[in-house]
């Protein structure tokens, strides 16, 4: 069998860096699947929360990554809507198509996705990489993106437009589509409605930018970092909160004449910015937790203020997206300036360079750092 060697950055341990290493895949696909040739990986806090240990249970050694574009190298038999040179955005819930979920329209949800991909192997429950010692590599999400070349099942790789550049297209793969998701799909916001988002990085960003499309009568930002807010503003918060100087609470009731918000996004993964989020709703509004957690994270409510007011706290995976449309429409948007994807790219850099890249996300530098290859 013809295999293809290449540079992939691999998890072997928690709480020490990845290893740029040496592996091998087959150059041809098995029936249903796609090679990919990446050119983009954006660097994202669900990598990080497995490089410090904060999620159990990865496997190792593992290729970390999930937030990729690229350029379909080679196609199994039986795909016949991917052709090679389509360049394709990656998705990290492959869908089968078939259960329940998938023909109900909420693919993110999908049974395969969650047997498989959840657990870093492709459909048939394998593997694809090798590493130089003859040990099988698990793709992170199913894809592992912080490689030069990742195999996935043909429902993992959406085409979209050939014009965008990798390094944008790459951030539509995860934190787009989380973010604009969120409140587009999860939440539904309306026009009448005032957002806040909690937490300023990528998703919370996108968020932001996902309620100025839908055309929000008023954007509310929240985060600890004045730089952030700034860059909220630039993505069309029409209010910031910083939440070391200010008491977020009083600030929404002041901006909204004591109602609340009709929709807060969390976009941060912590208890108290949860129950915060959950806590400034007006009557009938709507929570959205956006935000990846540690293992272990519980939260508390109050159930008769949940019931008397009808509040809703709703966990919103991959902004409830449905890959195959949204991926093409948001690079659409991208293109003719309806989103903002350049400013977010504040990091363009080699896989060697990867570690610092983490480095800096852990000091809270820049909105997405990319791998370029």
């Amino acid at each position: 069998m013809t295999t293809i060697e290449f540079q992939a950055a691999v998890f072997r341990a928690p709480n020490t860096p990845l290893t740029v290493e040496t592996v091998s895949i087959p150059a041809t696909p098995p029936p249903g699947e796609v090679l990919v040739r990446l050119k983009a990986s954006g660097l994202c806090h669900s990598d990080l929360h497995v490089i410090v240990g904060e999620w159990d249970g990865i496997p190792t050694p593992t290729i970390l990554g999930h937030e990729g574009a690229g350029v379909v190298e080679a196609v199994g038999d039986g795909v016949a809507d991917l052709d090679v040179g389509d360049h394709v955005v990656l998705t990290w819930t492959p869908s089968c198509g078939r259960c329940r979920y998938c023909v109900s329209g909420r693919p993110v949800l999908c049974d395969k996705a969650a047997e498989h991909s959840a657990n870093h192997v492709s459909f048939d429950g394998g593997t694809r990489v090798t590493s130089a010692d003859g040990e099988s590599v698990h793709s992170f999400a199913g894809l592992g993106t912080f490689g030069e070349y990742a195999m996935l099942p043909r429902s993992a790789a959406v085409a979209v437009d050939r014009t965008a550049p990798f390094e944008q297209s790459a951030l539509v793969g995860c934190a787009v589509t989380t973010g604009i998701g969120a409140v587009v799909n999860t939440a539904a916001v309306r026009p009448t409605d005032t957002v806040l988002v909690i937490g300023c990085g990528g998703v919370g960003l996108n968020a932001v930018q996902g309620a100025r499309l839908v055309g929000s009568r008023r954007i509310i930002a929240a985060d600890i970092s004045d730089q952030k807010l700034e860059q909220a503003r630039a993505f069309g918060a029409h209010e910031v909160i910083n939440t070391t100087t200010e008491d977020l609470g009083e600030r929404i009731a002041q901006i909204t004449d004591g109602r609340g918000v009709e929709v807060a996004v969390e976009a941060i993964g912590l208890p108290q910015t949860i129950e915060a989020a959950y806590g400034v709703l007006a009557r009938g509004g709507r929570a959205i937790v956006a935000g990846q957690v540690a293992d272990g994270v519980r939260v508390s409510i109050d159930p008769f203020v949940m019931s008397d007011q009808e509040l809703s706290l709703v966990g919103s995976n991959y902004g409830s997206s449905r890959p195959d449309i949204d991926f093409p429409i948001l690079v659409d948007h991208y293109l003719h300036r309806r989103i903002d994807l350049d400013s977010l790219v504040t990091g363009v850099i080699g896989l060697d360079e990867i570690n610092d890249g983490f480095e800096e996300m852990k000091h809270g530098k820049g909105i997405r750092t990319v791998v370029a290859y």
